[in-house]
């Protein structure tokens, strides 16, 4: 399958919807692996900001993407739109901080797509997909979405409201661009009649009337021409998933299954799934010694089999000489944010990263270091001991946690390695081990090793 972009430039003018203000968007053709992104036509120096959850700056009744104190504001309808037609590359300007509601769906920017024409691009397009079920839950609200590995993308939605006229509507459907402009795209915003007041005093729904909006009463639904589906308010609700879904860069083949979500929790979940996919890029130290060599997770998951949730390593830096840093022969990274699966038991209300993890987290150090190397390609490391480990500190995040990793012997196929663990400069644990390699088709019976754990 190719990438897509549009055939040509194409514009609209409209009322947004929360400011009220009359803007203009121009959609234009971008190439290959550009991907989607906004330039603020209407400031000096024509910023940019991309189109990326880690852009999200504001999420209340609507997606608001920021950077560098320039705003782009519910972008969610205008995203959708590329995530429905399956667009990867496509350049945005717009005149004004909010691109026009049209009807309230996303009807207007899929016309808009059309008239301009879908065309394919020389290069493969490229998904993200799951090797494990993805788990979001907000306890607070009853909130779940949970990603599923999957061939296809399909999504199911279930909205549950304590309401006269709005009680609990549902749909799955799997997601391509005929259903999504036959069954999702023409679904209008909504809101509650006891919101409106609420929003106004905020400065929101400026713009906002039954031209691009259904309004639901205690005993009344108010929808210019009737609604347009028995359950079109489910509809939304996916309509709004899969602009935020945008957000990861490319889509996702998963089975994605949302109870009672809405913008917060959707971006909430676009931030975890994106620390799953080891998408998540935090700074390091720069350095200045060219003979040191640094991994990224896509690398560090060629190297060893560890896959999430059992990988805990965003980069290892390896140094091939001991000149600039004496002893320590390789360097693992990684960040806590808090939101990791083992903090939910490891305790609740107070996070404190697992001293056995700590011990893993060296450990995989030591293993990208040793299997990096040419010759031990396609080898697995198990532990023979674990000798002299203290914990000093309990780390509790959010910490980038680094783990020191100094080779005491080497004889290729078995080693004894030295690794200490340090959180804001300050050892925290430390740990001698030794190990042993054997092949990774090897199918052991735990008779001819010293026991049936891999080292990491």
């Amino acid at each position: 399958m190719k990438q897509r972009t549009i055939g040509k430039e194409v514009s609209y003018s409209g009322i947004g919807l929360h400011s009220g203000v009359v803007s203009t968007i121009t959609f234009k053709p971008a190439p290959p692996n550009s991907g989607v992104r906004f330039i603020r036509k209407d400031i000096k120096n024509l910023p940019v900001i991309e189109a990326d959850v880690d852009n999200v700056v504001e999420i209340f009744r609507g997606t608001t993407l920021g950077k560098n104190g320039v705003e782009v504001r519910t972008i969610e309808h205008v995203l959708a739109s590329v995530y429905g037609l399956g667009l990867d590359n496509l350049t945005i300007e717009l005149e004004g901080s909010e691109p026009p509601v049209g009807d309230g769906s996303s009807l207007l920017y899929v016309t808009l797509f059309e008239q301009a024409g879908i065309v394919e691009q020389d290069e493969e397009k490229s998904f993200y997909t799951l090797n494990t079920p993805v788990y979001y839950y907000a306890k607070e609200e009853d909130v779940y979405i949970i990603a599923f590995p999957s061939e296809e993308t399909r999504i199911t939605f279930t909205i549950n409201y304590q309401h006269n006229m709005l009680k609990s509507q549902y749909i799955s459907l799997d997601v391509n661009p005929e259903t999504f402009k036959r069954e999702i795209c023409s679904a209008r915003t909504f809101c509650f009649s006891h919101e409106v007041d609420f929003l106004k005093k905020k400065g929101l729904a400026k713009g906002g009337s039954l031209e691009n909006a259904i309004v639901i009463d205690m005993d009344k639904i108010y929808a210019k021409d009737g609604l347009r589906f028995h359950n079109e308010f489910v509809r939304h609700k996916v309509l709004d998933l899969m602009g935020d879904l945008q957000l990861l860069g490319r889509q996702i083949k998963a089975n994605i299954v949302a109870i009672k979500s809405g913008h917060r929790h959707n971006i909430g979940f676009l931030r975890h799934l994106k620390e799953v996919l080891g998408l998540k890029k935090y700074p390091l130290p720069a350095f200045k010694d060219k003979n040191i060599r640094v991994l990224d997770r896509a690398e560090i998951e060629k190297i060893i089999p560890h896959r999430y949730p059992f990988l805990f390593l965003d980069y290892v830096a390896i140094s091939n000489n001991s000149v600039s840093s004496p002893g320590v022969h390789a360097i693992g990274y990684k960040y806590l944010s808090g939101e990791e699966e083992f903090f939910k038991g490891h305790f609740p209300q107070h996070p404190i990263m697992p001293g056995v993890l700590l011990v893993e987290s060296m450990a995989q150090t030591a293993c990208v270091l040793f299997l990096s190397r040419p010759e031990l390609i396609g080898k697995l490391a198990y532990f023979v001991s674990i000798e002299d480990t203290k914990f000093r500190k309990p780390v509790i995040p959010p910490a980038l946690l680094e783990f020191h990793i100094e080779v005491l012997r080497d004889r290729g196929r078995t080693g004894k390695i030295r690794g200490k663990a340090y959180s804001k400069n300050t050892l925290v644990a430390e740990s001698e081990f030794l190990f042993t390699l054997v092949e990774r088709e090897r199918k052991d019976n735990g008779e001819n090793s010293p026991n049936s754990n891999n080292i990491s």
